[in-house]
């Protein structure tokens, strides 16, 4: 057959690329066009996402591309930030990026008006601080001349897609971290957002994974997991049903995949998220800090002069004294940027363990809580679903941290599978080969998967003494 080649734009809160993926009816080449930073930007006091530049970079990719013959364009994003567009369609302000302290006080603000449970009760989803919900309340509790002046609400990949099509519309799986949709329904939560008073009319068609919006420059595009996660499942290469993943990369995404939510009390107290997948799946899981205070470590360590590469922060790591200290990666005090090795420091200290005394005593403890972290979280998404998980797959840019993919299997007891790396690009370009005829399903695409590499195999080591440390971690937590 004739290749078939696809471009996957894909935005993450650290960069963007644009790929060409490369079909031949046997595997997919992958192929990188343009890759681009990407970062908050600090305007007295706000921080936005330079969403100008970002269009700038991605024409700028797909120009790249143009001399291949793509079949199609498709994108996807970070979740929960969203642009307001006026009448005319144009964009009214630059994206607020979810770190900003605008949500400050407004998940209280929204209990007031609409109960905790009732909120989990109608759209499943983690309470989080930075989801889209609490960052509209801030607009509403701000009278903000934005509301007054809108006409449409699109979440990052809508507003790429419109500017790709001109065609208006709410993707669901992207739609589904908002808080603010219908797990059972898949539409907008029309009583929450009355209750709320955040405006029906900004809200369009949802729109699912595979649909053609229409054409930039005579390429079709289309619709994908336009949440990153949402595609980085879709191309994990499970040989079975009793799985579990970890997304990792700045966040880490812990689920599994079911058909239907579970919105009861259990799930709830877990507080763990449904949000939509690819081919209607349901990704029960949590949002988790991921290498993010890894990250933020490095930065500060960079500004102090000394230059770290993140090899070498693993390389120090591994030669640290293992299981001395932990902290809890989802504090909100590792949530906005700083200077997180003193915030590492600070919270040993508050909690009586060792405080590090080098960078890589720090990053050993960030990993192994991480890893001790993946464990509870599995152990409560079981808990609430009654699914069984023999292997635990990690994809996304985390997976290349070899020493944190050990220390998942060792903390959670069960083997790791680590790869693809770039599952979310793969994911992206599934959807897309799929929508154009080139494979039946999502079933055939990921086995197609399962042959593009010799995937990475961890087992679990030290059973006895990860058992003591997770006792201590979920101790210091409880």
């Amino acid at each position: 057959m004739a290749k078939k080649t696809v471009l996957a734009v894909d935005l993450g809160a650290e960069s963007g690329r644009v790929m060409a993926v490369h079909y031949d009816g046997q595997g997919l080449q992958l192929e990188e066009l343009h890759r681009f930073p990407n970062g908050p930007v600090d305007i007295h006091g706000t921080l936005y996402w330079d969403f100008l530049r970002l269009w700038s970079e991605i024409t700028s990719g797909v120009a790249q591309g143009r001399s291949l013959q793509p079949v199609g364009i498709g994108v996807d994003t970070w979740g929960v930030d969203f642009a307001l567009l006026d009448r005319d369609g144009n964009l009214l302000s630059s994206p607020v990026h979810y770190r900003d302290d605008r949500t400050s006080g407004m998940m209280d603000a929204v209990f007031a008006r609409v109960p905790r449970q009732q909120i989990f009760a109608e759209t499943g989803i983690q309470f989080m601080r930075i989801n889209t919900l609490y960052q509209m309340m801030s607009l509403v509790l701000g009278n903000s001349p934005l509301l007054a002046t809108a006409e449409t609400f699109l979440m990052a990949p809508d507003l790429l897609n419109y500017w790709f099509t001109g065609t208006l519309a709410n993707e669901y799986t992207i739609a589904s971290t908002t808080q603010m949709l219908g797990a059972e329904e898949r539409d907008w939560a029309w009583d929450l957002l009355a209750k709320l008073d955040i405006p029906a009319h900004l809200f369009k068609e949802i729109v699912h994974p595979g649909q053609r919006l229409g054409h930039f420059q005579e390429i079709p595009v289309f619709t994908t997991g336009s949440h990153d996660t949402a595609s980085a499942v879709a191309a994990v290469p499970a040989a079975t049903a009793d799985y579990c993943y970890i997304s990792s990369g700045t966040w880490s995404l812990i689920g599994v995949e079911t058909s239907q939510p579970y919105l009861g009390h259990k799930a709830l107290e877990a507080n763990v998220t449904n949000e939509g997948g690819v081919n209607n799946a349901i990704r029960l899981l949590q949002n988790s800090t991921g290498l993010w205070i890894v990250q933020q470590c490095r930065k500060q360590w960079q500004k102090a002069g000394n230059s770290y590469s993140y090899g070498q922060l693993v390389e120090l790591a591994r030669a640290a004294a293992p299981l001395k200290s932990f902290i809890d990666v989802n504090d909100p005090s590792f949530l906005p940027p700083g200077d997180h090795p003193q915030l590492v420091r600070d919270f040993c200290r508050r909690t009586a363990q060792k405080e590090p005394d080098t960078v890589g005593e720090t990053i050993r403890i960030v990993l192994e809580s991480l890893a001790l972290n993946y464990r509870r979280t599995v152990e409560s998404l079981l808990a609430v679903s009654g699914c069984a998980v023999d292997v635990i797959h990690i994809v996304g840019g985390g997976m290349q941290n070899e020493l944190l993919n050990q220390l998942t299997a060792n903390a959670t007891g069960r083997p790791v599978i680590a790869g693809p790396v770039e599952a979310t690009v793969i994911g992206n370009a599934l959807v897309q080969l799929i929508a154009i005829g080139e494979l039946r399903d999502l079933a055939e695409g990921r086995d197609l998967v399962r042959t593009m590499s010799a995937w990475h195999h961890y087992e679990p080591q030290d059973a006895s003494l990860w058992a003591e440390a997770y006792q201590r971690y979920c101790s210091l937590l409880d």
